[in-house]
């Protein structure tokens, strides 16, 4: 849904104004600027968006107006005139009767911003307790209840004495945002608020935050590093690049026109923009150069390149039946069996992409790991080269996996924060006794030039290194086997989406140089359309819809995969020409 391009008020005053923020923090190495003298109007009832990559300073300067900085964190100059009080002169006291009562805030990882150890009804209960909108606890119960309602959860009496754990990432994005709203602020802090959330669940949230804000004519400024779901969302969009402003305006108007390069880079970057551009055939199919990289020009060329090749033969993946059943306990020792693999049939030929699609819970990732070999399947046939892997002993397993490696979400959590690079991209060789040491120093050598790093992180470690260095590594480590399929479990939707970008254009030209087969997982369709040949989309363990990614994004025969189709942010802006 996209807003009006004109704030939903008639005040000529801005709610908020904020004029030559600046803000440092104090490191290691001296004091750091990240903000650098930033300005920008937000009036009553508009959403604003500040789009930007990592490091950019877009959360920096939200945290910065309620004073919600590291402690290393300081303002420097500027101020944030809020209801004609300047925030950065204001005591702790008036900030934190201001935090929360008149502007509200929701993180943007929901797990780690609510207690694990404390029921969900507790922590509602004590945020209604802290903005003085009860008198005692029975009236903050009932308070609670209703922020809960509020926030979409049904059956919010129960819910109450639930924990997070027990609950969906989206219910517990809904939790977070239902407090940010509790006191009815003017103004409402969205920092990333769904970017951990399959696209699906993340519509029903933004249109459930643009609807709520309406009602309560709630100013929203919305942080994210998506153009797309900015332009769809803001009415104004702002983009920062390095501490600063580089372009401002109404969202429709930029994204149609841009000015700055940095704003140009994002939009070709962004996934569901280049999946705008390829449906209305507006890409030359050339290769990308330097560091400039267009998604759509780039899937363009790949596609020519996949259709030019031979793929006759045996497919490098087939899958025959699969079927998984878990046994999930039920309490009392009574345990129910749960298929979550059903019948699952489909083929990747050789040096192509297959992307496998679904929300979570569709059975996709357990696909993968059965394909893997990291769970047994229950039922059915997986044949890699023509052998099947269900059948192999311990030792044929083990070669079995040299021929395949994981790329998994988190390059943190899959790297040994222990040890150096040079020794996680070693592993393999030394787990399967490739070589010895001299060959398996060549051959680190040879993957880490292959992702495009310098050899001197080798000796470096996973903290030292960004995401999208990080996910280098991982793509390295898993190359180092020379692998003939590489499984790619939601291997980009962790990233911006420049350092997305650049992941993807490296999986082309390595799958181009080497004839690679993927194995794509994601719940992401715009990602689909820019890297893979064919796309399986699944729901509730089965394969619904199986086909040629142009023929499934232009002629979908299914409304699950419409939906999934209708959720990518941005698809339905039209971009000019």
């Amino acid at each position: 849904m996209t807003q009006e391009t004109t704030p939903v008020t008639d005040s000529a005053e801005p709610l908020v104004s904020i004029k030559d923020l600046e803000i440092g923090f104090q490191t290691g190495n001296g004091f750091v600027q990240a903000v650098k003298g930033v300005s920008f109007d937000i009036f009553p009832g508009e959403t604003v968006a500040i789009v930007g990559e990592s490091g950019s300073g877009k959360s920096t300067t939200a945290t910065g107006i309620i004073d919600l900085l590291p402690s290393n964190g300081r303002i420097t100059g500027g101020q944030v005139m809020f209801g004609g009080k300047d925030l950065t002169k204001a005591s702790k006291q008036e900030i934190v009767r201001v935090r929360g009562r008149e502007i509200g805030y929701v993180p943007q990882d929901p797990m780690s911003n609510l207690n694990p150890v404390w029921s969900v009804g507790f922590q509602v209960r004590e945020a209604v307790l802290a903005n003085n909108m009860a008198k005692n606890k029975k009236d903050a119960d009932r308070r609670a209840i209703e922020v809960l309602q509020e926030a979409g959860l049904a059956d919010a009496e129960r819910r109450m004495k639930q924990f997070p754990h027990q609950f969906s990432g989206g219910m517990r994005q809904r939790v977070l945002i239902g407090i940010g709203l509790a006191a009815d602020p003017k103004l409402l802090i969205a920092d990333e608020p769904t970017s951990a959330l399959d696209v699906t669940v993340q519509r029903v949230i933004l249109d459930h935050l643009e609807s709520l804000t309406r009602e309560k004519n709630t100013a929203l400024l919305l942080i994210t590093h998506d153009l797309g779901l900015a332009a769809e969302r803001a009415s104004k969009v702002i983009v920062m690049y390095q501490g600063k402003i580089v372009e401002a305006g109404p969202s429709l108007e930029l994204l149609q026109n841009p000015q700055h390069p940095y704003t140009k880079r994002l939009i070709a970057a962004a996934p569901s923009l280049a999946s705008q551009r390829l449906k209305s055939s507006r890409v030359v199919a050339e290769a990308p150069q330097g560091d400039e990289i267009d998604l759509a020009a780039a899937s363009a060329h790949r596609h020519e390149v996949v259709e030019q090749a031979d793929h006759a033969g045996t497919p490098a993946i087939e899958v025959k039946d699969l079927t998984k059943v878990f046994s999930i306990r039920r309490g009392s020792f009574r345990s129910e069996p749960f298929t979550a693999v059903d019948k699952v049939n489909f083929q990747v030929p050789r040096g192509t992409t297959m992307a496998l699609v679904g929300e979570s819970g569709s059975g996709k990732s357990t696909v993968a790991k059965m394909v893997l070999g990291l769970e047994t399947a229950t039922e059915g046939e997986i044949l890699i080269g023509g052998k099947d892997a269900t059948a192999l002993n311990r030792e044929e397993m083990l070669a079995h996996r040299r021929r395949m490696q994981p790329v998994f979400q988190d390059p943190y959590g899959s790297l040994d924060p222990m040890r150096s690079i040079g020794s996680i991209i070693q592993e393999p060789l030394d787990v399967h006794k490739i070589g010895g040491r001299k060959e398996r120093e060549n051959r680190v050598n040879e993957v880490i030039d292959e992702v495009a790093l310098p050899r001197t992180v080798l000796s470096r470690y996973p903290n030292e290194l960004s995401g999208g260095q990080r996910q280098r590594i991982a793509i390295a480590r898993a190359l180092a086997l020379k692998p003939d399929v590489v499984i790619l479990d939601e291997a980009v939707s962790a990233l911006d989406v420049l350092v997305q970008a650049q992941i993807l254009q490296l999986l082309a030209d390595l799958q181009e140089e080497l004839g690679l087969t993927y194995l794509f997982i994601t719940h992401d369709l715009a990602v689909v359309r820019v890297v893979a040949d064919d796309v399986a989309v699944m729901e509730r363990g089965k394969i619904v819809e199986h086909g040629k990614v142009e023929d499934i994004f232009t002629n979908a025969q299914t409304e699950y995969t419409q939906k999934l189709l209708d959720a990518i942010p941005g698809a339905n802006i039209p971009l000019g020409a």
